[in-house]
C-alpha cells in the first residue's frame, strides 16, 4: 500500500459535495477507439467509410469524436457528484505525478480507498489499456474489495477480460444501452453501496 496515497489526499483534491467521503472511482477508456490504432495510412486510404457501421462512420469522420469514451466518463461524474452527490473522479483529477507513483500503483490504491469503483467499458471505447490496469486492481483488491466494485459494459460489448473477471472474483457486471442506463446502473451501485455501508455488512472507511 502506498503511504502516499490516503483517502484525505484523495478529498482533498476534489471539489465539495454532499457526500465528501464518499469516494466514487470512475475508470474508463479516456479515448474512443480510433482506425488509426489498427491500420496504417496506407490502409486507411483504401478503407470506404460510407460501408463503415454508423458510429464508426461518425468516429472516423469527426476528429473530435476521439475524446468521446473521456467525456462519457465525465457526463457519469457530473450526474454522480450532483445526484446522489458522492465525490466521483477520475484518476487524473487527483493529480499524482506519475514520476512520484506509476499509473498503476495509482489505481490499485485509488480503489482500495475508493467506497466504490466502476469501470465503464463502451462500444467505442480504447479499452486495452484499461482492461490491463483492471486486471491489476482486480489481483490487489478483489479479494477485500470486490462487494465495492462493479463493471458496466455497454451490451455490445464482449470481452474475455470481463468474463473471466466475473469467473475468478465472482465479480458484479451490468450491462447498458443507452447513456441513461448507465448513469441508473452506476448510481443504484452507488445508493446500495452506501446503504450497505450505513445499515448493512459493509464497513465503513472512515
Amino acid at each position: 500500500m502506498s503511504p502516499n496515497i490516503t483517502r484525505d489526499r484523495i478529498a482533498d483534491r476534489l471539489g465539495a459535495v454532499t457526500y465528501d467521503r464518499f469516494l466514487l472511482y470512475l475508470m474508463g477508456p479516456y479515448k474512443s477507439f480510433n482506425l488509426n490504432y489498427v491500420l496504417s495510412d496506407e490502409e486507411l486510404r483504401d478503407v470506404d467509410i460510407d460501408a463503415l457501421p454508423g458510429p464508426f462512420r461518425t468516429l472516423f469522420r469527426n476528429e473530435d469524436a476521439i475524446d468521446e469514451a473521456k467525456a462519457l466518463l465525465r457526463r457519469v461524474q457530473g450526474t454522480l457528484r450532483t445526484d446522489p452527490g458522492v465525490n466521483a473522479f477520475l484518476a487524473v483529477d487527483v493529480d499524482i505525478d506519475t514520476d512520484e507513483i506509476d499509473a498503476v500503483t495509482q489505481s490499485i490504491e485509488y480503489a482500495r480507498h475508493a467506497n466504490a469503483t466502476v469501470f465503464v467499458v463502451p462500444f467505442l471505447g480504447h479499452n486495452f489499456g484499461v482492461g490491463e490496469e483492471a486486471g491489476s486492481i482486480l489481483e490487489n483488491v478483489a479479494k477485500t474489495h470486490g462487494d465495492r466494485i462493479v463493471f458496466v459494459h455497454e451490451a455490445n460489448v464482449t470481452s474475455e477480460m470481463i468474463r473471466s473477471a466475473r469467473t475468478r472474483w465472482d465479480l458484479r457486471v451490468e450491462t447498458y444501452d443507452t447513456e441513461a442506463d448507465l448513469i441508473d446502473t452506476v448510481r443504484r451501485f452507488v445508493v446500495t453501496t452506501m446503504n450497505r455501508e450505513r445499515f448493512g455488512d459493509l464497513e465503513a472507511l472512515d
